[in-house]
């Protein structure tokens, strides 16, 4: 007798399985209809196209899991079981349906091999699910949910595995065929039945796998297993580059395609709660709660209590996206939710309105005043570009916070010191220098933000810039990552300007002759690391000076901690909690036995410093600039 399946054996009415599956088909598409009808609700003029990196991080991210194996190797296992066990039950499936419906194929070695296969995705998906079990409800990780919904799901697909494997161990039981160790599962629970119960349970089990079979895929719109289908979407749109619809033609809508699907595929396994420094360090604050009462408002029209004020909390750094193993990006949907605040205007901080007058009317979030933006420049000797006959000059765009923090200033006379040393020629916008426009954008007043960016490229085309080079990482970011999303024609170079002193020193223009020695760490602001993916460049010009030691903190490169600047937090009103963000960070830094923390972004510089008085390391630990270290070593060698 050749090896072989009869679909139908021992089940005399077909025809409700046919009825029940065009039933459970429509309600499975139905619901994918409501999905695919919400996510239409994006902003409109969107590009979508075919890129090979979208692919490949499907391939890598989606079908091999490789995000979730980081910082939790149990669950990259666990959840590599799950996908391959239950893919590959449903493909074995469909298989079978077209070896039934269109062509005979699985008969004879091919189907002891099938079989044989399908028994080994059945235990991968139990194992998957008794591991999630045991992690959620018996380990109870903490970053994990205990939802009714997450139990209820575990429980369905289980049964659904252990029903699959009694209806293959009775009909081995009944048929008992030559060829039946090769269902090895099938064979060892075929032993436990005689041939007449198994005769007589078969169709109960059957009928009980099929509904069981049946209703999930009806359920898996309307569940979050609908992240089977949507987590690959958002693996794909994350490859997508950045876009920026101008906010007057936003037709009124507030969120992006991109937006829509990530709050909508969202399993809420609270990575991103785990690392946002904000709910760190204790605060309100939980990426995950704000994307699930969003989603019940936007998607399931629920009127979802909500706090407004807790959008503020979030710095914009990006640790939520670093491990997010499908790419959703709480930060940026709730930069969107914040323009959405913006523009309603009735439920934004006083403090917030307060920053962005100042920028409107001052061009800086700091002083009411425009006339001290080049202070720090007083008897340096600084080409002013706006006064210079000679065009095409490198611009070193000082900044907001670089210009006007007295602390902050020591970044652009040291880092000016060193170009004027290296015989670069370089200048500066002086009084005339607008605000790159970096808070607008954090805060969500779009309009400004756009107001700014046009004044600062509107400058840059009368002056014939070209080059620009950036103090703080947020300018960088705006100028190198958003203002080519929203300006067609964009081609100016910007770069950091740890990137210059890296060049510098590999062109042999910046040399250090003597030792420098000094234990340091070295502190990886957010928009120059994870947003832009600069982190060996300051740390190489760290290792260029003779006699450093570079000490790495316990959160470094990806995985480094927030100062808790960013996102406007810089001119939010201090909140009552036990320990900040900063001073978390500072202890760190203590914690490695430095002498000095060093950072490049003016806005990190300012929050450590604070940290240090106020956990009293003033006489344990110093914080420097990148800029600073650099001149002080420079200093060294001329003394």
């Amino acid at each position: 007798m050749i090896p072989q399946r009869e679909i139908f054996w021992n089940i005399p009415w077909v025809w409700p399985f046919y009825l029940l599956s065009f039933i459970s088909v429509f309600i499975f598409f139905y619901g994918l209809l409501k999905h695919i009808l919400f996510w239409k609700e994006g902003i409109k003029k969107q590009r979508i196209r075919l890129l090979l990196k979208g692919i490949k991080d499907v391939v890598i991210d989606g079908i091999f899991a490789k995000r979730i194996f980081k910082g939790d190797i149990s669950a990259g296992i666990m959840h590599l079981s799950l996908f391959w066990g239950f893919f590959g039950l449903f493909l074995g499936t469909i298989l079978l349906a077209l070896d039934h419906y269109l062509i005979s194929f699985l008969k004879g070695k091919p189907y002891l091999l099938f079989s044989c296969t399908l028994e080994l995705f059945g235990l991968m998906l139990i194992y998957g699910l008794v591991t999630a079990f045991v992690r959620r409800y018996i380990q109870r990780i903490k970053r994990l949910e205990n939802k009714t919904e997450d139990l209820i799901v575990i429980l369905w697909l289980l049964l659904i595995a252990i029903t699959g494997f009694l209806l293959e161990g009775v009909r081995v039981a009944y048929q008992v065929p030559a060829w039946g160790k090769w269902s090895f599962v099938g064979f060892i629970i075929g032993n436990i039945f005689s041939r007449q119960t198994a005769l007589e349970i078969y169709p109960f089990i059957w009928w009980t796998h099929v509904l069981l079979s049946l209703s999930l895929i009806s359920a898996i719109p309307f569940s979050k297993l609908f992240h089977i289908m949507g987590s690959p979407i958002s693996i794909y749109l994350n490859s997508e580059p950045l876009q920026i619809t101008p906010a007057e033609d936003r037709e009124g809508r507030f969120f992006y395609l991109k937006d829509l699907v990530q709050l909508d595929v969202c399993t809420r396994c609270g990575r991103c709660v785990e690392v946002c420094p904000s709910n760190g360090v204790g605060e309100p604050f939980s990426p995950r709660d704000i994307l699930f009462m969003l989603k019940e408002r936007l998607f399931l029209h629920r009127d979802k209590e909500f706090d407004p004020g807790l959008i503020w909390y979030c710095t914009t750094c990006g640790a939520c996206l670093e491990v997010c193993p499908i790419y959703v990006a709480p930060f940026r949907i709730i930069r969107q939710l914040r323009s959405q605040e913006i523009e309603d205007g009735t439920r934004v901080p006083p403090i917030m309105i307060q920053t962005l007058e100042r920028l409107y009317k001052y061009n800086n979030p700091w002083l009411s005043t425009k006339k001290k933006r080049a202070e720090w420049a007083k008897d340096m000797d600084i080409t002013n570009i706006t006064k210079a006959k000679e065009r095409g000059l490198m611009c070193y765009f000082v900044g907001c916070t670089t210009s006007h923090d007295i602390r902050a200033q020591e970044i652009a006379r040291s880092f000016s010191n060193i170009l004027k040393r290296c015989g670069i020629r370089f200048g500066i916008l002086g009084k005339k220098e607008p605000c790159c426009g970096d808070i607008a954008r954090r805060l969500g007043e779009d309009g400004l933000f756009e107001d700014q960016m046009e004044d600062c490229l509107s400058l840059f085309e009368e002056y014939e810039i070209k080059e620009i080079v950036t103090s703080s990482p947020h300018c960088f970011y705006t100028m190198r990552q958003e203002y080519p999303a929203l300006k067609k024609g964009y081609a100016l170079s910007v770069i950091h300007y740890s990137m210059l002193l890296e060049s510098l020193i590999k062109d042999g223009k910046l040399r250090f002759e003597k030792e420098l020695r000094l234990k340091v760490t070295y502190h990886d602001p957010c928009y120059l690391g994870r947003h832009n993916g600069i982190f060996d460049a300051p740390r190489n010009v760290i290792k260029a000076i003779p006699g450093i030691e570079l000490i790495e903190m316990e959160h470094n490169r990806e995985n480094s901690l927030c100062c808790g600047g960013g996102g406007g937090r810089m001119w939010q009103e201090e909140l009552d909690v036990e320990l900040k963000m900063s001073e978390r960070r500072i202890m760190e830094a203590h914690n490695t036995g430095a002498e000095i923390v060093i950072t490049c972004c003016p806005l990190c510089l300012i929050m450590l410093e604070d940290a240090r008085k106020t956990k009293e390391l003033e006489g344990s630990i110093k914080v420097m600039d990148l800029s600073e270290l650099v001149l002080m070593a420079i200093n060294r060698r001329r003394s």
